[in-house]
């Protein structure tokens, strides 16, 4: 059967992803002063204004001093210095409070910060290289990733931060055989035209992607609305959590009801999805299936997950439930057992916050832990 199948990514400076970032860089200014503090940051971004809430049990708190410049030095490495959105002078309130009692009662046992359901997957593509991702989600980060780098290495100029994709796929028997559209919208300074964004554009395009997947001229949108000078915060407000399927797998695998960015990891919405995806990616990298999808449930304040599912597509080569008994004495899967098999404690999460929490590289410092894959050996001798 053939079919066409659509992903789309917005840039770090597309106003929610200017709020998940700062979510998140704040989540780490947090984690490096108190590793164990339970931390939820919200944020909301309009013209020249940013407004941040939540709850924290940080034993030690950053002053608003420390988290007004976290948040302005957040905003300057993104790229904003626009008169609508200016790191320099944008109005910063700050309404971080303490945490519940009630629910830091509630998780103190070690239990999971909220109930919920979380979702893992990895495919390995049959005709490029993707880090175990979906292809048309990896293409739609990587031309906003190098647009991104190109914008602050100064190779590309006059484009501004804000900046989306949309990458539609020909699928034929479950295998990508070639590009339908390509659509790319940047924000721009008004000295560009939209010929020269359509230029700068079809030039980027090429050094992204392989050949054989771009499409013909005719079939590459950009900025088809015409101009895109008012953009980022100051064009449309951004919010915390608002881009949940870009984050993960662009739609081409379910995401679970809870967003990432400013959450801790005993917030089992971040933690657990985590988690799924390290087991999914190293299941197919073992060769035990081509294509593997995972499901984990939890109830706030228990430690032990409510169900755990397992589907290869009809792709794997060993029995799925005695993979799933597998996995489940090989890794401990409480809120705690993730924690310390990944490490996510750490100061770890602002690099997390656009271009996709998954298929990314796995850091020295930290960053990305779950993208490693040194489960393969022991998946293997389990068959």
């Amino acid at each position: 059967m053939t079919y066409l199948f659509t992903s789309e990514q917005v840039s770090e400076g597309h106003p929610d992803k200017v709020c998940d970032r700062i979510s998140d860089a704040l989540l780490d200014l947090h984690l490096k002063l108190d590793n164990k503090a339970k931390t939820a940051i919200e944020t909301l971004a309009t013209t020249n204004r940013v407004i941040i809430s939540g709850e924290t049990s940080a034993r030690e708190l950053p002053n608003n001093d420390e988290i007004i410049d976290c948040v302005k030095n957040t905003v300057k490495e993104i790229g904003y210095e626009q008169d609508g959105f200016n790191w320099r002078n944008i109005q910063i309130e700050n309404y971080i409070h303490r945490q519940s009692t009630d629910i830091a009662a509630g998780i103190s046992g070690g239990g999971a910060g909220d109930q919920g359901i979380m979702f893992g997957y990895a495919k390995k593509e049959s005709c490029y290289d993707t880090n175990y991702m979906p292809l048309a989600i990896y293409f739609a980060n990587k031309i906003l990733q190098d647009i991104s780098i190109a914008r602050k290495e100064h190779r590309i100029i006059g484009f501004e931060p804000d900046a989306k994709s949309q990458v539609t796929l020909v699928y034929d028997k479950g295998n990508a055989v070639k590009t339908a559209v390509i659509l790319v919208s940047s924000q721009h300074q008004k000295r560009l035209n939209t010929e020269d964004v359509r230029e700068i554009i079809l030039d980027q395009l090429r050094a992204s992607l392989p050949e054989e997947f771009i499409p013909a001229p005719q079939n590459i949108l950009t900025n088809p609305a015409g101009n895109f000078i008012i953009g980022g915060p100051d064009g449309d407000t951004g919010l915390t959590g608002r881009k949940i399927i870009a984050d993960t797998y662009g739609g081409y695998a379910p995401h679970g009801g809870g967003a990432f960015s400013g959450k801790d990891a005993t917030k089992v919405d971040r933690s657990a999805a985590y988690m799924m995806r390290y087991l999914a990616k190293n299941i197919v990298a073992s060769g035990l299936a081509k294509e593997c999808l995972l499901q984990i449930s939890y109830a706030i304040g228990r430690r032990e997950p409510l169900s755990l599912y397992i589907d290869c597509k009809g792709t794997c080569k060993v029995d799925e439930s005695r993979l799933l008994n597998n996995i489940r004495e090989m890794v401990d899967l409480t809120p705690r057992g993730i924690i310390n098999h990944l490490k996510l404690e750490k100061p770890i999460y602002t690099s997390t916050s656009s271009y996709g929490h998954f298929g990314r590289k796995a850091r020295a410092n930290g960053e990305f832990s779950w993208e490693k894959l040194d489960l393969i050996e022991d998946l293997k001798k389990c068959f």
